[in-house]
């Protein structure tokens, strides 16, 4: 995605949780963890495309003495300084349904089986605890 384009608010705006929460079943918890993974994905493709354009203007010969200002570097780290935070673009892109979850599905087959072979066990030992008993 051109995160350059973006229409996301470049300033925070206090938002009702319970309400956005509503898109992920209700729960903030599930809805905080999403817009966090998302936000770090994004702050990581902009990190990466940040490097990718210095490093076309850097000079390998620059000792320590030698730095000088380059000012195409330094417009460059300007526009992505006035980007908007990729929390606020992780936002936009839930409210414009771009985000999705998906969920691991339990089925109820499986755990019935569990909770049926747990009670197996448990007799299976009594049995054996008897055994040893009668035999003793």
């Amino acid at each position: 995605m051109d995160y350059k384009k973006t229409n996301a608010a470049r300033t925070t705006i206090s938002r009702d949780m319970e309400e956005l929460s509503q898109n992920f079943g209700g729960n903030v918890y599930e809805l905080i963890s999403v817009l966090k993974k998302r936000a770090s994905q994004i702050g990581v493709e902009i990190k990466e495309e940040l490097i990718s354009k210095l490093d076309e203007f850097a000079t390998p010969s620059d000792t320590l003495e030698e730095v000088f200002e380059n000012q195409e570097q330094t417009e460059i780290s300007r526009f992505y300084e006035r980007l908007p935070k990729p929390t606020l673009i992780a936002i936009h892109e839930m409210m414009e349904d771009e985000i999705y979850m998906r969920e691991e599905v339990k089925k109820e087959d499986d755990i019935q089986l569990d909770d049926s072979e747990l009670a197996l066990e448990d007799e299976a030992e009594d049995v054996d605890n008897k055994s040893d008993s009668d035999t003793k």
